[in-house]
């Protein structure tokens, strides 16, 4: 939480000064607070109210009300539908665990992948981004554009390899190996070849708007 903290540090600096905190740094907390309930704090709600409450048959909402320095309260509602009165309300869910079926493998088939320095990614800017390993191609292509921007479109579109998110906050069961840490609890899976990670480049290429030029050397 260190980020948060700090950033809580700057607008209280800020306040004591008498200056305005902008709604950037508004914005902004409100982000890495939302982080970090998603990747630290549900979970282990998750895994401590399911079981106690499975004795409970109807269902219902919880509300949880958290303020600083004060007892937690909790509210039940039997509206299941109460945050639409809510209008900044936001469902914050950790990324569902993902099923893979079983698949048998010929011993003598043979995984075809492209040669990994062949990708080589152009942004408009003038950077080149080439990495020996088309993995960290994609990992550092991924942080230029901007993790939370990146997640955003792989949320809205639905980006998977392998079934699995292309950035998620769950370490996968089978393709954990394969993910990369971004940081802040977000996770990069690279098990793709180089077609799949050139599609998926320009596929948040062509929704940011960026301009960004893929080629594959045959």
């Amino acid at each position: 939480m260190s980020r948060l903290n700090k950033l809580y540090e700057a607008m209280e600096t800020l306040r004591k000064e008498g200056l305005p905190v902008n709604e950037v740094l508004e914005h902004k907390a409100n982000e890495l607070e939302e982080e970090i309930i998603k990747k630290e704090i549900l979970p282990i709600l998750t895994q401590n109210i399911e079981p106690a409450l499975q004795p409970v048959q109807r269902e219902l909402v919880l509300v949880v009300d958290y303020v600083p320095g004060k007892p937690l309260s909790v509210h039940l509602s039997r509206k299941r539908n109460f945050t639409a009165d809510i209008s900044d309300a936001k469902e914050i869910m950790v990324d569902p665990e993902v099923e893979h079926g079983k698949r048998v493998v010929n011993k003598d088939e043979k995984i075809q992948r492209g040669a990994a320095k062949d990708m080589v990614v152009f942004f408009p800017d003038g950077t080149i981004i080439a990495d020996e390993i088309a993995a960290e191609t994609l990992l550092k292509v991924v942080k230029k554009i901007g993790v939370s921007e990146v997640r955003r479109v792989v949320e809205e579109n639905n980006l998977k390899f392998c079934k699995v998110p292309v950035i998620s906050n769950r370490r996968d069961t089978k393709y954990g190996r394969s993910q990369k840490d971004l940081g802040d609890g977000w996770l990069l899976i690279t098990h793709s070849n180089n077609l799949m990670k050139k599609t998926f480049i320009e596929k948040v290429s062509d929704i940011l708007h960026l301009g960004i030029k893929v080629t594959l050397n045959q």
